[in-house]
């Protein structure tokens, strides 16, 4: 069954922890977080802080994804919800359970994988609209997650792009091929006329954020999603 990560970018801040209390009642499956730096892409987001903020408000696996300018030196905070990176020991987390980098901001991906394991979270990697999805076949051995962006990432509330299904259905059959342990995760523009689509591409997590928040009932929406 297809799982449904509800993106806080889209939430109401004001009430945060009560809304993500909400969804977890409502049957989704993980919490998305989107950070954002204003340099790797134009918004600024959320910090390590809240992380830790939306860690204590549920159970739920916390998908971190980084939209940022040299994820290297952040990863150990946000697996942590530090206010400044550990000195040393990278065991054990109180932030981020998933954390994903975008291949196009690593300047080492193997590197990153390996300090996201160390820190103690599972690791995933995030590939845009125009970058060949072959760019992360090298390291479907060495993840948990491969994020397709089914937008330009930066804003919420974007239309979905359909040219990257083909992405999606390309990377599902490596995978495959591979017998690799890897999740396909699908953000940007997903409601209930695009979920069908990215899920019989292959896609086993979708990102929502507008098409959840915006609902009036979290519980229908989520179930819709799922199909």
């Amino acid at each position: 069954m297809v799982k449904i990560a509800p993106s806080i970018l889209s939430a109401d801040f004001g009430n945060l922890a009560a809304e993500i209390k909400k969804v977890e009642q409502a049957g989704a499956d993980l919490i998305h977080v989107d950070v954002m730096d204003g340099h790797f892409v134009p918004n600024i987001t959320i910090g390590p802080l809240v992380v830790r903020a939306v860690r204590k408000a549920t159970k739920l696996p916390l998908d971190v994804h980084l939209m940022i300018e040299n994820p290297d030196k952040y990863i150990p905070v946000f697996a942590k919800a530090l206010l400044r990176p550990p000195s040393a020991d990278f065991g054990g987390q109180a932030g981020a359970d998933i954390i994903t980098v975008q291949v196009e901001a690593s300047k080492d991906l193997e590197r990153d994988i390996v300090l996201i394991k160390a820190s103690g979270a599972k690791p995933g990697v995030v590939v845009n609209p125009a970058t060949p999805i072959e760019i992360v076949f090298p390291v479907l051995n060495k993840v948990a997650m491969v994020l397709i962006m089914s937008v330009n990432p930066g804003f919420a509330g974007q239309k979905f792009m359909p040219e990257v299904l083909e992405k999606v259905s390309k990377l599902k059959a490596e995978i495959s091929q591979r017998k690799a342990a890897v999740e396909i995760e699908i953000d940007g523009g997903i409601n209930i006329e695009t979920a069908p689509e990215a899920i019989k591409a292959g896609a086993d997590i979708l990102v929502a954020g507008s098409a959840v928040f915006g609902a009036k009932d979290y519980q229908a929406i989520i179930k819709r999603l799922r199909g």
